[in-house]
């Protein structure tokens, strides 16, 4: 009994260690991000840049309105789309598109510098989720009748507010999302270290290393692709981290569970959140899950090919 609770110390106090190290360092690019990009709403130079979607949104089967949400999850965050979409009068098929789009292709900077302090640089990390993104719109849209009829946007959200309640709302929500990742973070990493000391990690092993092998990714990677899954790029991001520091995992590898998590990641709260305005379990979880195994042995046979050509 001594035995173990010396243990469960253990694991706890460097869970807690990590824990906090891995929330300031995301604090530290979340809120300047988040501030930026509150000034450039505010100043309505956001807006201009949606215009430059418009040719994506048409080669995907969508309305040009539909860009207000996706650039708003590349650069903003993906509960601000979330919220876009419920107030904009999109059909099902349409916020079906949208949805699976930003599930893939959104918070690029902050997620994108998670992916790149782990192991996989930020520029590959962001084409891979674009065109991933693309290509499976592009897909389920023909499974879905005509989606590319216009819609019109309430008057409301292109309104330029007074910059006091920008500040004010921007404020509150990085409070709220800072605490969010704090409590997240910490019960992830409590969760980890404890099990870790307590040998116990070899459960999570065992249980998930027939699955991360379908995903063509190798089984070391198991905690790094459970941590994503489930809790996101951001929420998982001390233990993604702090597993890519231990340097089990070769270059390759790495790089195959980041093109995977970044197509497919919060398996769970994701299309919970789509859930609530009605749209499939099946086409937000299915189609990224394809994908994401698609991509990865894509992957795969690029670098076999590349190897090869290399020894010949």
């Amino acid at each position: 009994m001594s035995d173990f609770r010396t243990q469960l110390k253990s694991g706890l106090y460097t869970g807690v260690k990590k824990g906090w190290s891995s929330f300031v360092w995301i604090c530290k690019i979340v809120v300047p991000v988040s501030f930026v990009v509150a000034l450039l709403q505010w100043t309505g130079w956001l807006n201009h840049l949606y215009f430059l979607l418009n040719p994506l949104m048409s080669l995907v089967n969508l309305p040009a309105e539909a860009a207000l949400p996706i650039i708003t999850a590349m650069v903003v965050s993906f509960y601000a789309a979330l919220a876009i979409m419920a107030v904009i009068p999109f059909t099902v098929g349409q916020m079906t598109l949208i949805a699976l789009f930003i599930m893939i292709a959104h918070m690029f900077i902050v997620e994108g510098m998670v992916q790149h302090k782990s192991g996989l640089n930020i520029i590959k990390a962001t084409l891979v989720r674009i065109t991933a993104a693309i290509l499976t719109v592009l897909v389920v849209s023909q499974f879905l009748g005509d989606t590319s009829q216009s819609i019109v946007v309430p008057a409301e959200l292109t309104a330029h507010a007074p910059f006091v309640e920008v500040l004010k709302g921007w404020a509150i929500d990085t409070i709220s999302l800072s605490l969010k990742i704090f409590l997240i973070i910490m019960a992830v990493m409590l969760l980890l270290e404890s099990l870790q000391s307590l040998g116990w990690i070899k459960y999570l092993h065992r249980t998930f290393k027939p699955f991360v092998k379908i995903l063509g990714l190798s089984d070391r990677a198991v905690v790094m692709w459970v941590a994503a899954a489930f809790f996101g790029l951001v929420y998982g991001s001390a233990v993604i981290i702090e597993e890519a520091k231990k340097q089990t995992l070769t270059r390759e590898e790495l790089e195959r569970l980041h093109i995977s998590i970044g197509i497919n990641h919060s398996i769970v709260e994701d299309p919970a959140l789509f859930l609530a305005l009605g749209l499939s379990v099946f086409w937000t979880v299915v189609p990224r899950f394809v994908t994401a195994i698609i991509a990865v042995h894509i992957y795969r046979a690029m670098q076999y090919l590349k190897n090869k050509s290399l020894r010949n």
